[in-house]
């Protein structure tokens, strides 16, 4: 049987440099929260969507597990371990950011099928010297133990958990022979990053 491969997406951030619901901006009329969870279900067996406490949006599409992170602002890293709860019976898992509207599915596969082969507990894409925190690719058990264990010792950053797990990086020849433009990458911060962004006069 193969292994279940559930999506996570990171939407409970505070957006204070947007200046508004960045995740409800829109790239070609679809909201950047709806553009990854739909990235993510063309490689995934299901996508969990990560809010803040008290959260709700209505920009998701039906099918969709949203779940919320038990206090506000505690960082990404929570964020991913109230994900990993979620996801428990996948084998498993595949995490990006609600405001990365351009991934590319054949990149995504590309890190679930590398965690699924390789004797590797998560997997990044190469970046530069380094590699990048989102997205990844993670198998869902060891990283659930791993990001527990960090959270207790104080620790926030996801970069943190592929320092903890057995990684592999996926160097760039390989990912962007795929992905030219490196659109998996993207995320936006502010206003300006969006795609086809022009400011008013």
């Amino acid at each position: 049987m193969p292994p279940l491969r559930s999506g996570i997406v990171l939407a409970g951030g505070g957006a204070t440099r947007f200046g508004s619901d960045k995740l409800a901006a829109t790239v070609d009329g679809v909201p950047l929260v709806r553009r990854a969870v739909d990235a993510l279900s063309a490689v995934a067996d299901g996508v969990i969507v990560v809010l803040a406490p008290g959260a709700v949006r209505d920009d998701l599409p039906a099918g969709v597990t949203v779940t919320h992170d038990l206090q506000r602002g505690e960082g990404p890293l929570a964020g991913l371990h109230t994900g990993l709860m979620a996801a428990i019976r996948s084998d498993l898992v595949v995490v990006a950011g609600g405001d990365m509207p351009q991934l590319q599915p054949s990149v995504l596969r590309l890190l679930l099928d590398t965690v699924d082969e390789a004797s590797v507990d998560a997997v990044a894409l190469g970046d530069g010297e380094g590699s990048r925190p989102l997205p990844i690719a993670l198998r869902t058990w060891p990283a659930a133990d791993a990001v527990h264990t960090l959270l207790h010792a104080g620790r926030r950053r996801l970069r943190d958990v592929l320092g903890t797990l057995r990684t592999a990086v996926i160097d760039e020849a390989t990912w962007t022979a795929l992905d030219p433009d490196r659109l998996t990458l993207r995320d936006i911060d502010e206003p300006g990053d969006l795609p086809g962004y022009a400011p008013g006069p």
